[in-house]
C-alpha cells in the first residue's frame, strides 16, 4: 500500500514548483524553466491520480464502518454494500494508475523521432519489405496526425529500399515508436518467385529521439568531415547535377549520416546534422543505461538492430512480436498501418516491467494488474 505521507510530500513539491514558476526570475534560465514546466506537468498528473486514489480509500473506509456498525439503518447498510463493491473494483485500478504516475518519466517520450530502415538478408525481397515497413509507419503516422519528413533513401532496382531515413514529427512520437528498433523478419512468397515457395527475408529498424537544445551535445567543426555529392535515384543514377547532397562523418565516433532529399545543400546539411545529433544522443543514452545496469533493457529488448523482435508471416496473415509473445492474425491490416494495438501492448508491457522494478526497490507490494 502506498504511504499517504509520501503522497503528501509529492503534492507539497507541486506547491514548491508552482511558487518557483510564479517568480519572474525563473524565466531567466530557460533550461531550468523548461525543467520546472515538465516537473509541474508530471506532478499535476500525479496529484490527479492521488486525489482519486485517496478518495476511493476514504470511501472504502466509510462504507466498511457503516457495514460493520450494529446501529446503522439496514437500508443504509445495503446501499453501502452495493457501493462498496464498486469501490473495491475501482480501487486496485486507481492504485495502479497512481503507481504509474510515480514512475520517473522518460524525458524523450514527447520528442519527435528519426527512423532508419535498412534491408537485411534477402536481396530484392528484403528491399521490398523495407519499403513495406516504411509505408506501414507512414500510414500509422498519418492516422495520428503526424508528419513524415524524408531525409535520405537508397532505392533498389525493383522499387524497394536498401535504406530509408526519415523523421516523424508530432505529439509523443518517440513514446509510441521507441519499441520498434530491432530486426523485423518477413515470411512470404516473393513477387520474383515463380514456384510459389515461401522465402524469409529481413529488415532492421532503428528509432532515435530527436535531440533538442537541452541535450549536452557539443559538435565542434573540427569533429566532423563534410562531403558533398550529387543526389541519386534508383540504381545510383544521378537525378541532380548540383552537389546538393550532404554526407557528414563524425570523426571520433565513426558515425556517418547523409541527406539528399532536398535540392538545397543547406537544408540537407541541417537534416543530416539532426540525424547525427539523434544518433549521438542515442549512444549517450545507451552508455548511461549500461552503467546503471538497466533491468528493462534486457526485458523489453535492447533496441539493437541485430535483435529479432518481430515476424510478419503473410501466408498465415500473422504478426508476432517475440519480446512480449503478442500475436495478431490481421497482418494485412497491420502492414497497412493499423499497429496501434501492438504499440499499446508494448507500452503496457514496458510500464509493468518498470512498476515491478520500482515497487521492488521501494518495498511496496504490487496491486492487482486489472
Amino acid at each position: 500500500m502506498i504511504d499517504r505521507a509520501y503522497i503528501q510530500r509529492r503534492i507539497a513539491r507541486l506547491n514548491e514548483v508552482e511558487n518557483e514558476l510564479a517568480n519572474p526570475a525563473a524565466a531567466v534560465n530557460q533550461k531550468r524553466f523548461r525543467e520546472l514546466l515538465r516537473e509541474h506537468s508530471d506532478l499535476r498528473r500525479f496529484k490527479e491520480k492521488a486525489d482519486r486514489f485517496t478518495r476511493l480509500e476514504d470511501d472504502a473506509r466509510e462504507h466498511r464502518e457503516l457495514i460493520e456498525s450494529d446501529s446503522a439503518d439496514p437500508e443504509l447498510k445495503a446501499l453501502a454494500k452495493t457501493e462498496m463493491a464498486d469501490v473495491e473494483k475501482a480501487l486496485p485500478v486507481a492504485e495502479r494508475q497512481l503507481l504509474v504516475a510515480l514512475l520517473p518519466p522518460d524525458e524523450s517520450d514527447g520528442r519527435n523521432a528519426i527512423m532508419e530502415i535498412r534491408a537485411g538478408t534477402g536481396g530484392d525481397e528484403a528491399a521490398l519489405f523495407a519499403a513495406d515497413l516504411f509505408r506501414m509507419y507512414s500510414h500509422y503516422a498519418e492516422s495520428r496526425g503526424w508528419k513524415i519528413g524524408m531525409i535520405d533513401a537508397s532505392t533498389s532496382e525493383i522499387g524497394g529500399y536498401k535504406e530509408v531515413v526519415f523523421s516523424v514529427e508530432g505529439s509523443d512520437v518517440y513514446a509510441a515508436l521507441k519499441y520498434e528498433s530491432g530486426g523485423h523478419r518477413v515470411q512470404r512468397v516473393p513477387v520474383t518467385e515463380g514456384s510459389g515457395r515461401i522465402h524469409t527475408s529481413a529488415a532492421t529498424v532503428a528509432v532515435f529521439p530527436e535531440a533538442d537544445q537541452d541535450d549536452d551535445l557539443e559538435i565542434k567543426p573540427e569533429d566532423i568531415r563534410l562531403d558533398l555529392f550529387c543526389s541519386s535515384g534508383a540504381g545510383g543514377q544521378s537525378v541532380n547535377t548540383t552537389y546538393s547532397a550532404v554526407r557528414i562523418t563524425h570523426l571520433s565516433s565513426g558515425l556517418v549520416v547523409q541527406s539528399q532529399d532536398e535540392r538545397s545543400q543547406q537544408r540537407n546539411k541541417v537534416k543530416a546534422m539532426a540525424v547525427l545529433k539523434a544518433r549521438l544522443l542515442d549512444l549517450k543514452r545507451r552508455e548511461e543505461a549500461e552503467k546503471k545496469g538497466d533491468f528493462r533493457r534486457s526485458q523489453i529488448g535492447s533496441g539493437d538492430r541485430s535483435e529479432r523482435i518481430r515476424t510478419y508471416n503473410f501466408p498465415q496473415n500473422r504478426l508476432t512480436d517475440h519480446r512480449i509473445n503478442f500475436t495478431l492474425y490481421s497482418l494485412d491490416k497491420a502492414i497497412g498501418g493499423n499497429i496501434g494495438e501492438l504499440l499499446v501492448a508494448l507500452h503496457e508491457h514496458d510500464i509493468q516491467l518498470r512498476l515491478d522494478e520500482e515497487m521492488k526497490n521501494m518495498g511496496i507490494a504490487q496491486p492487482s494488474k486489472t
